[in-house]
């Protein structure tokens, strides 16, 4: 007797340790259903409220397993549109691992076949709103705006230096206006210097050491930090030389902090920059997600590049296409490959992953929304709910939280290449101070012709333009101007 009831007594055992070994591996098994209980708040138990068969699909950082929960953006969203519409849900990864597509039976795949099949009351996705999708299911207001773009890894997407890469921080149109400054300045201090009496005093009889070259020179020295002959005397030249000397410093410091911030980041310039560019290359495959939007994005847009985009997918599509988001980013940062899909989730592999960087060009614009059943009661009551969360800003808090970059340099469409009107304020101070530069030196040419006159009793005007000529080596006028002076006295 003893030892039947010993021998019970270790079965009963032995069966209840399996089943809760078999339940804790069903709940670590991201296929099977997940059930949540969320909705209720501290103050009451949840009884009595509706409760929801949300499907999702795993793709970070929507909806992730960590452990037996699953947790990400489409999760704290679900928790707050359970909060304000009081319901319960019970939370199910979708069987297939697909967002939702026509068969060739015409059966509906994914999330959408099964909200069509009655298996789920709503899903809660990376989703896209398209017309196929919209004409079985319904749609509420988008949580989230993006479109098609081109994912790549940085070491295949970019281009090998080229032999004037040093040019790179500044635009063309900046190194023009640099050079057109530059020549302009050297002028200047040429041209005050030989009106300025201060710093050339005897025409006649003293050379002038701010000769055209000497001007250009002095002006490459600034550029290069280094202190150029000859030295300025007078205040006029001075005020030149200094604002210049300025103007340098700025300009330099500008160029060294763009050209190290484009070696660090490695962010070359891309060659492909479009989809265009994309179907001309030759050394990177490019796919997407069999069955997804962007698939059948391209299959039927009317663009020659997208249909030369699609024919080239649906001829490698055992190949080229891949079957989850995370088998995408995986073969990106693997193999010569390019990944066409939603950017929003590909400015998260950039963010996630710093050897990888999104094209600049983004086409589609479309939205992720949240399909219920069409004449669902809960449709319209949720399109508010989100609304309101976007008017008070949840939804950019939870954007801001989710995609978090972990990368700390700086991405190439935010350094670039430096404009002119990022350095207008330079350019326009070194124009003034040009020009004070000159007004100088005409006051002190004119205070020196003032002091000549009253000497030799001539008239100011007169010895103010026999200054000039004289200084200008203008002979011509020169003599002209002392005959009229003769004449005047006789």
């Amino acid at each position: 007797m003893d030892k039947g009831l010993h021998f019970t007594i270790c079965v009963v055992t032995a069966m209840l340790l399996l089943r809760e070994s078999s339940q804790a591996g069903e709940e670590k098994d991201p296929e099977v259903l997940v059930a949540t209980n969320l909705g209720t708040d501290s103050r009451g138990t949840g009884e009595g409220l509706p409760t929801l068969t949300v499907t999702t699909i795993l793709e970070d950082p929507y909806v992730m397993v960590r452990g037996a929960e699953l947790e990400g953006y489409c999760m704290e969203l679900l928790a707050a549109l359970a909060g304000m519409l009081r319901f319960q849900y019970r939370v199910k990864v979708v069987g297939d691992g697909q967002y939702g597509a026509v068969a060739a039976g015409g059966n509906w795949s994914g999330m959408i076949g099964e909200i069509l099949r009655r298996e789920a009351d709503i899903a809660v996705a990376p989703l896209t709103v398209t017309s196929a999708r919209e004409e079985v299911v319904s749609f509420t207001t988008p949580f989230l705006q993006t479109g098609i773009g081109i994912l790549l890894r940085k070491d295949t997407a970019s281009q090998d230096m080229s032999f004037f890469h040093f040019l790179s921080p500044f635009s063309k149109e900046t190194w023009t206006a640099l050079l057109f400054a530059y020549l302009l300045t050297c002028f200047c201090l040429f041209l005050v210097a030989r009106l300025s009496p201060c710093e050339w005093n005897e025409p006649k009889n003293e050379e002038n050491h701010f000769t055209f070259l000497n001007s250009l020179w002095f002006g490459a020295g600034a550029l290069a930090l280094q202190g150029a002959t000859p030295r300025p005397q007078a205040l006029s030249v001075r005020v030149i030389a200094v604002v210049w000397w300025l103007f340098t410093l700025a300009l330099l410091a500008a160029y060294i902090a763009n050209f190290t911030a484009l070696l660090g980041s490695g962010s070359e310039q891309l060659p492909i920059q479009t989809f265009e560019d994309l179907v001309k290359q030759r050394n990177l495959e490019f796919g997407t997600l069999e069955g997804s939007s962007t698939f059948y994005y391209f299959k039927n847009s009317k663009n020659p590049i997208h249909q030369m985009i699609y024919e080239y997918m649906e001829k490698r599509r055992e190949h080229v296409l891949v079957k989850t988001y995370q088998e995408a980013v995986q073969r990106v940062m693997d193999s010569n490959y390019a990944f066409i899909g939603e950017s929003i989730s590909q400015d998260l592999a950039a963010a996630r992953h710093c050897n990888l960087i999104r094209a600049p060009e983004v086409i589609g614009a479309r939205g992720f929304g949240i399909a219920t059943a069409q004449a669902s009661p809960w449709t319209k009551p949720l399109s508010i709910a989100v609304l309101k969360l976007r008017e008070s800003g949840d939804l950019d808090y939870l954007r801001n939280k989710w995609w978090e970059s972990s990368c700390l340099h700086r991405s190439r469409d935010r350094w670039g290449p430096l404009e002119p009107p990022a350095l207008g304020g330079l350019f326009l101070t070194l124009g003034i101070g040009l020009a004070l530069g000159l007004l100088a030196a005409l006051a002190e040419l004119s205070s020196s012709s003032r002091r000549a006159a009253a000497h030799a009793k001539k008239s100011c005007c007169s010895v103010f333009t026999e200054e000039i000529c004289t200084r200008l080596r203008i002979k011509g006028a020169a003599r002209q101007g002392q005959e009229t002076s003769g004449k005047a006295n006789a």
